[in-house]
């Protein structure tokens, strides 16, 4: 097998293709112009599409150049999903999302050197087609009933699908067709869910231009119980540090299962396969020590946030467990602490701060005031890691942090939080 295939292949990159020994032998008579497509439907793309990305920057750096392409013109449209229709976003909103998705995705790849990446817009070419065309020029070359054996419009036709989203494979096939004349793109990545679109596309080429295009997906990352792998009970998990802190970044990857972070190390970590299998292995025998996921998380937050944010993501961390000085962390650190702690708002009463016993039971970590009162008691209460001693007494000024934060521990490992309001 071609050496790149080969290691995305170990690392879990290779979910579909089409044919690998030609894609192989297309790769090993390179260089080869390949492209990825990211649509903007939020304002951040999320750990998701980090999988792209990263694929795309371990081909550039085998010497093949990367098109990150940004779907300004097919974002305004909307891949199907298999849940229902999507909600069409203002075309501002849109233009806006798109600016943010470029600089984004700028930063993995390297514009420099003989395969220097480009990056497009397709809204270029797609806004200066008119119907007629379109329908001429690419509708024709689509067969309707093997739109409708698309597994995502199979699904939906029970509960309909309009036209629009039926016929974004159109669109994304037009893209790649685009990219070939233009550039020469001969292959095209994404995701799992994107394989009907790539193949789609694939055909296009082969019927329109008489050549052979190819095409690679990654699986769709899950957990072990197999729900979607990026999900948070505060959902999903961004790249844009205001939408997903680099705390709380860090802090998702070091909660990593143990039968899953050796895979996610192999796909986010540009750690060598000896590396990776020696934090197997100690995956296996000292479980608790969790040097996997501490690798992962770093070299992800590293990736994405750079060293100093994740240093900062470790010191908080230790501050909040009594390992560090909680009034060191600056306010937007402390933020990031009391939202992925579940912090309470606890307001004001008639001008007075709470006692420290309301504190303790509105943080979660007692059951209640009594609880709290036994705990101070019998010594294992904490406020922003000072012992608590008097069950009566009540938070002073001093003791809030950024001036409305306060850090409630019981025991050594449970934490909670409170925002005095």
């Amino acid at each position: 097998m071609n050496a790149l295939l080969d290691e995305l292949s170990w690392r879990g990159f290779i979910a579909q293709s089409t044919d690998l020994d030609a894609l192989g032998a297309h790769l090993d008579a390179g260089p080869v112009t390949f492209y990825v497509g990211f649509d903007p439907t939020a304002a951040s793309l999320h750990i998701g599409h980090l999988v792209q990305l990263l694929l795309a920057r371990r081909i550039q750096e085998a010497g093949h150049r990367p098109i990150l392409l940004v779907g300004g013109g097919t974002g305004l449209i909307g891949d199907p999903k298999m849940t229902g229709e999507r909600v069409m976003n203002d075309a501002e909103v849109v233009r806006g999302w798109v600016e943010g998705l470029r600089e984004q995705v700028s930063k993995y790849v390297s514009f420099e050197g003989d395969n220097a990446a480009i990056l497009v817009n397709n809204y270029d070419w797609i806004s200066r087609m008119n119907v007629l065309d379109f329908l001429r020029e690419v509708g024709k070359h689509f067969s309707v009933n093997r739109m409708l054996a698309r597994d995502v419009v199979a699904r939906r036709l029970e509960a309909g699908i309009s036209y629009t989203e039926f016929s974004y494979v159109l669109l994304q096939s037009m893209d790649f067709r685009e990219l070939h004349r233009r550039y020469g793109a001969t292959l095209q990545t994404g995701a799992q869910d994107q394989w009907g679109n790539v193949t789609a596309g694939a055909d296009y080429i082969r019927r329109t231009e008489g050549t052979t295009v190819h095409g690679l997906v990654t699986p769709l990352l899950t957990k072990s119980d197999g729900t979607k792998f990026g999900k948070t009970e505060s959902g999903a998990v961004w790249i844009d540090p205001q939408l997903t802190s680099p705390f709380a970044f860090h802090q998702f990857w070091l909660n990593a299962e143990d039968s899953k972070v050796i895979d996610y190390l192999k796909i986010f970590s540009w750690r060598s396969r000896k590396e990776i299998e020696e934090l197997e292995r100690q995956t296996v025998e000292e479980p608790f020590k969790r040097a996997a996921q501490r690798a992962l998380a770093d070299d992800v937050t590293d990736l994405v946030h750079g060293i100093a944010e994740r240093q900062s993501a470790e010191a908080a961390a230790a501050a909040i467990f009594g390992r560090g000085d909680l009034s060191e962390l600056p306010g937007v650190t402390l933020a990031a602490v009391m939202d992925e702690l579940g912090a309470a708002l606890l307001p004001r009463r008639e001008g007075e701060l709470p006692l420290v016993t309301d504190a303790l039971a509105a943080s979660g970590v007692v059951s209640s005031k009594s609880a709290a009162r036994r705990a101070i008691q019998e010594g294992g209460a904490y406020l922003n890691n000072q012992k608590a001693t008097d069950a009566e007494a009540r938070v002073q000024e001093t003791d809030l942090l950024a001036g409305r934060y306060l850090v409630l521990r019981r025991g050594k490992k449970t934490v909670g939080g409170v925002i005095v309001d």
